[in-house]
């Protein structure tokens, strides 16, 4: 190993401050986190054998250790996710299995299990603060639903079924890219793109380039159609030919369910699996495990909101199909009177044109994000008092498109940082949008000094870049996602917990986080805030009146059919994590048959296999989850429902219910349960009329 890998893998355990993202390379990722594991090993071992009950010598010196874990591994699972490359990825792979161990070690620790139960049941107990309190009791529960208490064979049992669900997922959603990247449709024939927009042309004339055919282009073709959303969506949205696009649909909805891509048996070992490890933790069902660590108190709870939502918005959505057949028929389309699943999209979208008589295209000259910005910090001074300004040049950056930014309070003094990488780049960075924690507020003691360590955030988002000399135009839709992912971030930014374990959206339970990344989108359609940031990018002109009023009315259009489709996925979680039974009578997709009779209003095709491509449940963390998504939009439209209470219009008292909305549900991170958090703020418990009249559902209710 040459003194220059050595001195850069150095780079990476460093262990706090900013990450020095120029001088990080991905041979650095195996040598470093090789050594750290190794030392982290050895300080887990010395803390098992000195650990005493107390908060200074139990919370603090494992928070320090699992700090440094975080910052390393951290900064390498960002890359991975915002520079990805072939060597990084080898490297993370090869590293990630050494890292699970040593978090299946930590979490199954008896000597730190024994010493936080003797903490919670100490005289020192009463001395602590609730986000102390919160912090030992989540370490008691997750150590608990992470088989510490287990021994012996049963434990070996459960680390193999925890090291097998972690490959299965991993499978599974290989298994879903690669059947996605499979089928692919090569048009060439003028009257086969019939109706399809420029921006498709120009993508599927890419594809078909990057295929091979390297004189296509968007005028002649030839052009590849392939089942990613970005060429999916919008073909079945504008393509003219019928049976292309029922061609296109039942390839999209058979994903991964043949072959040797097959996901069905994966889907049947993975519920098993997850049935055992359920039965050796003492559990009725999956579902009950995952709410245990959740703010919904049980199973009935979420099926009593799912199905009070679900009895809304079915007959919405029966009426929505109703009006699309009967605008097909006006057009005297054949399909009008055999209306069938690939009909959906075309027939919506040709709808809402007619309408609103506007395209998303016509917007993004008003919404550059320059001008976005502006307006999104300006709404932020309004509310919550704080000042955003630009500091770029003051953080190493991965990508020179990444942005820096200070957030200071009332009196001028810095309490948050961010950074914004806010550009699509398909090579190496992820689609999506997300926020991430870079470093967690909390106070540090160091040599007898106590210092306040200020959070930073990164903020990804996957826009257009600015081309041809103008800045990035950006849709209406990520207008909202920007609005969204900074209200997480402002979660993590505002915090006033000083326990990293507790500050931010850390200990926040699933099911809520949400709350003020929903919340923030509301905001996109209040009129000040809108006609703040609305400019056109040349001319500096205000976005029309007539413009607003159509974003407004075409807000709710076909919700409930938008809304039965999120509960339909909730639904079939639940049912088959609380009452499936693995090899019995009825299999999965006769589950989801049955409950597709009462949460959709087309029945889904024989060949329909969705589960084989439901990643959020059998690869990612939605697991007897997916209900979180309306959990805590219910949560989201009430606490917005406040500031409309108080008067959109009146400064004054949108300032005073946003320093409440700040003191409460931004800042009090997990130190409180949210129930708790949200009572403070609204004065009462949540209640679901804001969310169905945001909706445009609470006539229906």
């Amino acid at each position: 190993m040459s003194a220059n890998t050595t001195l850069t893998k150095k780079t990476l355990l460093i262990g706090k401050g900013l990450p020095p993202f120029e001088s990080i390379k991905s041979e650095d990722v195996v040598p470093a986190m090789t050594e750290l594991l190794t030392e982290l090993e050895q300080e887990l071992t010395n803390l098992e054998a000195t650990v005493k009950p107390t908060w200074n010598d139990l919370v603090e010196p494992l928070q320090k250790l699992v700090d440094r874990l975080t910052w390393s591994w951290g900064i390498i699972g960002h890359l991975m996710g915002v520079k990805n490359s072939p060597e990084l990825r080898k490297a993370y792979n090869e590293v990630q299995p050494k890292v699970v161990e040593f978090s299946n070690k930590l979490n199954q620790s008896q000597p730190l299990y024994q010493a936080f139960k003797n903490l919670n049941n100490s005289d020192s107990w009463e001395n602590l603060d609730s986000g102390q309190k919160r912090i030992v009791e989540a370490a008691i529960r997750d150590a608990e639903l992470s088989g510490v208490g287990l021994e012996g064979e049963k434990r070996e049992r459960f680390n193999s079924i925890q090291l097998e669900l972690a490959e299965l997922s991993t499978k599974f959603s290989n298994n879903v890219l690669d059947a996605t990247k499979a089928f692919s449709l090569t048009l060439t024939k003028k009257e086969e793109v019939d109706g399809l927009p420029p921006s498709l042309l120009s993508l599927a004339a890419q594809a078909a380039r990057d295929d091979g055919a390297e004189n296509a282009t968007p005028e002649n073709g030839p052009w590849r159609i392939t089942l990613d959303y970005p060429s999916f969506v919008p073909f079945m949205q504008h393509s003219k030919q019928r049976e292309l696009r029922e061609k296109l649909y039942k390839a999209f909805i058979s994903r991964a369910d043949s072959g040797d891509l097959n996901n069905y048996p994966l889907i049947e070992r993975i519920l098993d699996l997850r049935q055992q490890k359920t039965e050796i933790l003492g559990f009725n069902s999956y579902a009950e495990l995952s709410l245990a660590s959740k703010m919904a108190p049980g199973v009935e709870a979420v099926e009593k909101l799912l199905e009070e939502l679900r009895s809304v918005s079915y007959d919405a959505a029966v009426k929505d199909l109703e009006d699309l057949k009967a605008y097909a028929a006006s057009k005297n389309a054949p399909e009008a009177n055999d209306f069938k699943h690939w009909d959906t999209s075309f027939w919506s979208e040709r709808l809402r044109e007619e309408k609103f008589s506007f395209t998303a295209e016509e917007l993004r000259p008003y919404f550059p994000l320059p001008q976005v910005l502006d307006g999104l910090f300006a709404l932020v001074k309004r509310i919550f008092g704080i000042n955003i300004t630009a500091a770029d040049g003051e953080a190493p950056v991965w990508h020179e498109d990444v942005g820096y930014f200070q957030v200071n309070d009332e009196n001028n003094t810095p309490i948050a940082y961010f950074y914004l990488d806010a550009y699509s780049r398909p090579a190496e960075k992820r689609g999506g949008a997300w926020m991430d924690e870079c470093i967690t507020r909390a106070k540090i003691v160091e040599n007898g000094q106590t210092n306040l360590r200020l959070p930073v955030a990164y903020l990804q988002c996957n826009q257009t870049p600015p081309v041809d000399g103008k800045p990035s135009l950006m849709t209406f839709s990520e207008v909202e996602t920007l609005f969204h992912e900074f209200g997480h971030g402002l979660q993590h930014m505002l915090t006033t917990v000083n326990y990293a374990g507790a500050a931010g959206i850390n200990n926040v339970e699933w099911d809520a986080v949400e709350l003020p990344s929903q919340f923030m989108e509301n905001w996109c359609y209040d009129r000040s805030t809108l006609f703040g940031m609305a400019k056109h990018y040349e001319t500096g002109e205000t976005l029309p009146e007539h413009y607003y009023q159509k974003l407004l009315a075409a807000r709710n259009y076909m919700s409930g059919s938008a809304m039965l489709r999120q509960l339909h996925f909730a639904l079939v979680d639940i049912e088959l994590h609380h009452r499936y039974q693995p090899g019995g009578a009825e299999t999965v997709v006769d589950v989801r048959k049955r409950v597709a009779q009462t949460t959709t209003v087309l029945q889904p095709l024989p060949e329909d296999s969705f589960l084989c491509a439901f990643g959020h449940i059998f690869a990612g963390g939605y697991a007897a989850g997916y209900y979180s998504y309306k959990w805590a939009e219910v949560l989201s439209a009430d606490a917005f429902a406040a500031f409309e209470e108080a008067g959109l219009e009146n400064e004054q008292a949108i300032a005073t219910c946003g320093k409440q909305f700040r003191d409460t549900v931004l800042a009090l991170g997990g130190s409180l349960h949210p129930m708790e958090v949200f009572k403070t703020f609204r004065g009462r418990e949540p209640n679901t009329e804001p969310l169905l009249r945001h909706s445009g559902l609470v006539a229906a209710a």
